[in-house]
């Protein structure tokens, strides 16, 4: 079995949220991916050496700061009324609505849908802050969160 339920993710509440409320069409595109689908991904993708963004390293891309080439603030257009991401990810992440995703929060949970989903849910995904990165299937560009309020892009 590739993916959970949403209600059996830890974090569900983020995505039943009443003030942030998410159409059923979008819900059912939020795909939490099993534990033994997450860790091969996050192995592939992300890190084969750590478990979790806080203990990145040498040798795991995301640690490395050539990786990165820009930094900005999400927090604020979180807290704004305005639903689009900051304009630099939209300008890093020119994607086609119908990209596969992952919201790589750890080894552990790795979210799949797509890049029109998470464009409309991102102030949802983001309530889960520690560190994730976003990536997109066969795709370079990577985009950082930190619980700081700022995040990074580049490729990996």
């Amino acid at each position: 079995m590739s993916y959970i339920a949403i209600d059996d993710l830890k974090h569900a509440w983020v995505f039943r949220f009443k003030n942030l409320p998410i159409s059923e069409q979008d819900l059912k595109a939020i795909k939490p991916m099993s534990l033994a689908r997450s860790s091969a991904l996050w192995s592939q993708f992300i890190s084969k050496q750590v478990d979790h963004p806080d203990f990145f390293s040498q040798g795991d891309w995301p640690f490395a700061d050539d990786s990165w080439s820009d930094k900005a603030m999400w927090e604020k257009a979180w807290e704004s009324d305005a639903d689009a991401l900051p304009e630099m990810i939209l300008e890093h992440l020119s994607w086609q609505d119908n990209t596969t995703v992952y919201y790589c929060n750890s080894k552990k949970q790795v979210i799949e849908t797509t890049w029109a989903v998470f464009k409309r849910c991102w102030k949802n995904f983001l309530m889960m802050d520690d560190g994730p990165i976003l990536i997109g299937k066969k795709r370079p560009e990577a985009v950082q969160f930190l619980s700081n309020g700022t995040f990074k892009v580049g490729r990996k």
